[in-house]
């Protein structure tokens, strides 16, 4: 788990996973948590469904790349958003984040905390070199929580930017 000054960010094992899927509030129960609204995509369901949930359960995957990290909120006891990589650094030391923030919760800063928790914490981790990260070009919001924590664009195209942090 990683601690901010606002939030916890807690990455999900597999029977933490398939109750987030389940969305019935017995993750929120499980983490003594306030329930909270929250709309799965169909993206992030097949996500969670094809990839998180078969890696999670790989022995030889470390699941901390390939899980969902839960932001909490401290003060509001609430699963606020989500976080996550898109798998192990690559032979380069390179890893992707994505995340999502609840409608709620938006443009209070709780991502731009979340992302710079995260970093922080993969810094520290053996093989990591850098983060990387793709945001739609209209996305300002997505785009200024990538810029807020020192991240680089490095391309654009496909009305994408692809966003580049290197840690060491």
């Amino acid at each position: 788990m990683i601690e901010t000054e606002r939030l916890l960010l807690k990455p999900l094992t597999h029977g933490q996973l398939l109750k987030y899927i389940k969305d019935d509030h017995s993750l929120e129960e499980e983490f003594g948590l306030l329930p909270n609204t929250k709309n799965i995509s169909s993206s992030l369901r097949d996500a969670l469904e094809e990839n998180m949930l078969p890696n999670v359960q790989n022995k030889d995957k470390n699941y901390l790349y390939h899980t969902l990290w839960v932001l909490i909120s401290k003060s509001d006891n609430r699963i606020i958003g989500e976080l996550s990589f898109d798998g192990e650094p690559d032979a380069n030391g390179e890893t992707e984040i994505g995340y999502s923030t609840y409608e709620a919760f938006r443009g209070k800063g709780f991502m731009t905390e979340a992302v710079a928790g995260i970093t922080e914490w993969a810094r520290e981790q053996d093989g990591v070199k850098s983060i990387t990260a793709s945001t739609a070009v209209d996305n300002i919001a997505s785009y200024s929580i990538l810029e807020k924590n020192n991240f680089v664009k490095t391309a654009e195209g496909e009305g994408m930017f692809t966003w580049k942090l290197a840690l060491s």
